[in-house]
């Protein structure tokens, strides 16, 4: 992968606006589509405003891209019914569509690696050992906020909100939530930091 010029990020915007029009197309549930889509939605006006100041590498472009179609599509089906999973439940004689994994996964995979970028070019931790601690830190701190916006939407809209939790009937689906979060920043980190180093120098920025 290269230092994105203009071509890659415009591709990946566009890629995701069609999604993002499929998506909006006769969810399954309004609400939830709301709900679930915003991040995705925020990262399509919020990008583009900040391009030209703050650059994202390519690793970190394709994982945003990639984290927001996870949300577009989970958005579409609602994360309890997205048919492909669906399949691999019945196949393999799971409890629970397990869709709903892959987005928390995804929710520590990707911010890990903007966190890192970010942290990197705009903080005094290049170098520092202190650096994927912090990272894995504030992923988890993300996946703990997200899950209070979770509880505050239920409490806010009652039994409107089952289809956002995504629960399935599991009382410890929040934990599972966190604890893949936690997962997905330690492999983003153990996969990806060499690559992503080897991008952000490219950039002129220390790569660790």
């Amino acid at each position: 992968m290269s230092v994105p010029g203009p071509v890659v990020p415009v591709l990946l915007w566009l890629a995701v606006a069609a999604v993002t029009v499929w998506s909006a197309i006769a969810p399954k549930d309004v609400l939830t589509w709301w709900l679930e889509a915003l991040p995705a939605l925020i990262v399509l006006v919020l990008l583009p405003a900040i391009y030209a100041r703050f650059r994202l590498t390519t690793l970190a472009c394709v994982l945003v891209a990639m984290h927001a179609v996870v949300l577009l599509v989970g958005a579409h089906y609602t994360y309890a019914e997205v048919p492909l999973f669906d399949w691999v439940r019945d196949a393999y004689g799971l409890a629970r569509n397990h869709y709903d994994r892959l987005g928390h996964l995804m929710q520590g995979f990707t911010p890990a690696i903007v966190a890192r970028e970010v942290l990197l070019r705009r903080s005094p931790l290049t170098g520092s050992r202190w650096l994927p601690f912090l990272v894995v830190c504030f992923c988890l701190a993300f996946s703990a906020f997200y899950e209070l916006i979770e509880w505050w939407v239920a409490v806010a809209s009652g039994d409107e909100a089952v289809a956002f939790l995504g629960t399935q009937g599991d009382p410890w689906d929040t934990q599972w939530d966190m604890f893949l979060a936690l997962v997905g920043a330690t492999m983003a980190l153990l996969m990806l930091s060499g690559l992503h180093g080897r991008q952000l120098a490219r950039m002129g920025f220390p790569g660790r």
